[in-house]
């Protein structure tokens, strides 16, 4: 019988008679015996891998036999999985491992790395880096809503929160992309502070569940005039957002987090309904009507039809683009150019900007804030911007 590839039960069975009794003669390894049988047990070796393969061990299997090997105990993992609740999770079947911890069970225990990732097991977990987010601020807010636990408790859980806080389609590639779209600042933004915050603004906005559909030919000259006409009331910004929001725009008011630099946003929800964000990070009458106007701006000429999904304003910087076209109409949306002229060429005090704001049947803040806009001198007219008159309509705005 000379050596040949095994290709069904019955070759495999006699190739192993061969092997048996080539075996009893114990023969050595350099004769035409022993080369026989070296070339058989590769034949049948081969065979066995293709027909029975065996499979790797769980990455569970395989930890918790290291864990008897070296006599480790639940807490010995810490130092590989993070917390002892990951501990516990990861132990009890709850939980897969991230990239991290598989590095660093395979660097600390030996554990073989194709065994952790385990070719049947899911793809593994991100591996969210709990630092770079606000996580206690988020926590101050509320905004882990259906969290219910203290801040200890929920620093132990942060990961767990986050990953729900962004449903789970945390993309940490999109973060940095965040500078690439749209980011209007003059200054450099804390990315993951700013993915935070737009979370948030779209899970509130979700959350109000607008029936009404937005329809862009519906901002017209009339809608405009209109809505600049509230300023004139006491409660006038919340008037504005209610009315809005009857258009098929939710106004989401929060205030921004440390390390943004925004006045306000104007971004998609899923499914490409438009939302608006303001954080009243100025509490000035003058502030909110000029942003109000400003993201309205992107809402019905740069999100309607465009690929951009946000825009991100620092109001205070320099734009170019949509964000010239924004200002520009936000200026002439507040004041028609052609009232402007008239106003700018006349010898302007209190008491004639209040006039002229009356004729024009619009809150004074309104002209006094484009005048010190113009002009760059923020110590004008600063009794009737209305200054602390903004947040105290909004009880949902926190610091």
């Amino acid at each position: 019988m000379k050596p040949r590839v095994i290709h069904t039960e019955a070759d495999h069975e006699a190739a192993l008679q061969r092997v048996g009794a080539l075996m009893e003669n114990d023969p050595d390894p350099t004769s035409p015996e022993g080369e026989e049988l070296e070339l058989w047990s590769l034949l049948v070796e081969r065979y066995e891998q293709e027909k029975y393969p065996m499979d790797l061990p769980t990455p569970l299997a395989a930890i918790q036999f290291r864990m008897e090997q070296q006599g480790l105990r639940p807490k010995d993992l810490v130092q590989y999985l993070g917390s002892p609740s990951k501990v516990s999770e990861i132990l009890n079947g709850k939980r897969p491992l991230t990239l991290a911890m598989i590095r660093r069970l395979h660097d600390g225990l030996g554990i073989p790395a194709e065994v952790l990732i385990g070719e049947k097991c899911a793809a593994p977990a991100v591996e969210v880096p709990v630092e770079k987010f606000p996580v206690k601020t988020m926590y101050e807010r509320g905004w882990f809503d259906w969290f219910t636990g203290n801040w200890n408790q929920a620093r132990e859980q942060a990961e767990e929160l986050l990953l729900r806080f962004f449903n789970n389609h945390l993309d940490l590639q999109a973060i940095p992309a965040l500078h690439r779209q749209n980011v209007r600042s003059g200054s450099k933004e804390d990315l993951f502070a700013l993915h935070a915050w737009k979370t948030r603004v779209i899970r509130v906005a979700t959350a109000r569940q607008i029936k009404t559909p937005f329809e862009a030919a519906a901002i017209n000259e009339k809608f405009v005039s209109n809505l600049r006409a509230l300023s004139l009331h006491a409660d006038g910004p919340k008037l504005a957002v209610s009315l809005l929001e009857q258009y098929g725009i939710p106004v989401v008011i929060e205030s921004h987090l440390q390390g943004t630099h925004l006045d306000g946003a104007a971004l998609r929800m899923a499914g490409g309904a438009p939302a608006m964000a303001l954080t009243l990070r100025h509490d000035r009458l003058d502030n909110f009507w000029f942003c109000l106007f400003h993201e309205l701006a992107h809402v019905i000429k740069h999100l309607c039809g465009d690929e951009t999904d946000a825009f991100f304003d620092n109001l205070e910087a320099k734009g170019d683009g949509a964000e010239t076209e924004a200002d520009q109409f936000a200026l002439d949306g507040l004041i028609p150019p052609m009232e402007w002229a008239k106003i700018r060429k006349a010898k302007l005090t209190a008491k004639t900007v209040v006039e002229e704001a009356r004729r024009l049947v619009v809150h004074p803040a309104v002209i006094a804030g484009r005048i010190r806009r113009e002009k760059q001198d923020y110590s004008k007219f600063s009794q009737l911007v209305g200054q602390g008159q903004v947040r105290v309509l909004f009880p949902e705005w926190r610091n």
